[in-house]
């Protein structure tokens, strides 16, 4: 990933590890059977998101299944909860989640047949990991022989301390909080033309590594083609962009929630852009936004699993989530990336935490948390994270510079 997205995964694992914390310090968990699903069947082009228990009983966890193949073959894996991230850009799974089928997908090696490795800095660890090619299928849309990231296949021993240096580990099951990651926001390569000509040492690590016999991994520079890549694009068709559509929920919340991804926008009756406000991102995914004065960047992300931002005026429970006496709202004033647009006022409910952890739910429209200093170092205001999406059909356009294509990066709701 650049730079300016790994806060964004970043946030995405640090809220679950809050959660982890206050769903244990709050007697989290029962059995309330109350349910919301999206109602529809899937087509060709859409495949269902899931919120409910997953692999670690974490709230708002949008997951999907995903099938992965040794290229060109019928040696094929199916792993389910697979957690949906519309801010970060490829598909990652933690090695045991795919040991079915891992030792047949081959490693990628350099010029000099290294083999190549990618270390992930999140705000509260890394991961690390062999990157190796798979035929990818989401629904029944398949991306043929494509660079995937592997989570925890290599051994501690060969972290460079440049990627150590970054936290803790996280390179299990229990410590993504799902089976792994698929990133589908509006980049194609998670690093992009920077790691084509150089290697990124400031202010993140670098994010790939030549590994001469697996061992001895030093940073280096990376071709597009074997940068782990978002699926989507390299689908055959209905690759320009996704829609998320999840449905409405009451405040309380509710057990389980069934939604749908649909791939591609304009491109079938099913996946017209039409209705919306399209606000126009830089190439991570991210607007311009407004917060209690401050202005930053704002960003639209399903792997957060609750809306973060800094509000001093806000009561918070354990670990950092807002517990107000009585539930609340804030907003957050949304532009173009350019500041070329008119405003948009997204407002974000906000009940207590601790009520909404104790009612045995999974997914919920109002979890907030403070984001202390996490957000703003980096020139951010607010990440308004799943929450945001019950309810809502949330539109992401690739930006398509890097494929020959005109179309720039958007988000549109």
């Amino acid at each position: 990933m650049q730079p300016n997205s790994r806060l964004v995964r970043a946030l995405s694992a640090f809220a679950a590890a809050l959660i982890a914390l206050i769903v244990a310090g709050c007697g989290g968990g029962g059995s309330n059977s109350s349910s919301s699903s999206g109602g529809t069947t899937a087509a060709s082009n859409q495949v269902a998101v899931s919120v409910e228990t997953g692999t670690a009983g974490l709230v708002n966890i949008p997951t999907v299944s995903v099938t992965v193949c040794k290229p060109g073959t019928s040696t094929c894996q199916t792993i389910n909860n697979i957690q949906l991230d519309t801010m970060s850009y490829g598909l990652r799974i933690v090695n045991t989640a795919a040991a079915a089928v891992l030792s047949s997908l081959s490693i990628e090696t350099d010029s000099s047949g290294n083999q190549i490795a990618e270390c992930t800095v999140f705000a509260d660890g890394y991961t690390w990991g062999s990157v190796r090619s798979a035929d990818v299928t989401i629904g029944s849309k398949t991306a043929g022989n494509i660079p995937i990231g592997i989570i925890g296949d290599m051994a501690a021993s060969t972290v460079p301390s440049g990627c150590s240096s970054a936290g803790n580990a996280e390179n299990t099951v229990a410590a993504v909080g799902a089976n792994g990651i698929l990133g589908i926001g509006v980049k194609p390569y998670d690093c992009g033309s920077t790691c084509v000509t150089s290697v990124p040492t400031s202010p993140f690590v670098a994010p790939y590594y030549s590994c001469p016999g697996g061992t001895n991994c030093t940073g280096t520079m990376i071709a597009l083609s074997q940068q782990v890549t978002t699926p989507v694009v390299k689908f055959s068709s209905d690759n320009n962009g996704v829609i998320l559509t999840m449905p409405t929920i009451s405040s309380g919340g509710a057990n389980s929630v069934t939604g749908m991804l649909t791939f591609g926008i304009g491109t079938q009756s099913n996946n017209g852009l039409s209705g919306v406000t399209v606000f126009g991102t830089d190439s991570a995914g991210d607007v311009n936004g407004t917060f209690n004065g401050t202005t930053g960047l704002t960003f639209f992300d399903s792997g957060s699993n609750a809306f973060f931002f800094a509000d001093a005026t806000l009561a918070e429970c354990s670990n950092g989530f807002y517990c107000p006496q009585s539930p609340t709202t804030r907003s957050v004033s949304i532009s173009n990336a350019s500041g070329a647009s008119a405003s948009v006022a997204v407002t974000m409910p906000i009940q207590n935490a601790a009520t909404l952890f104790n009612s045995g739910n999974f997914a919920f429209n109002d979890l907030a948390a403070d984001s202390g200093t996490t957000l703003s170092n980096a020139g951010f205001v607010a990440d308004v994270g799943m929450p945001f999406f019950y309810g809502r059909t949330v539109f992401f356009g690739y930006d398509q510079s890097l494929t020959g294509g005109t179309q720039t990066p958007y988000v549109a709701f």
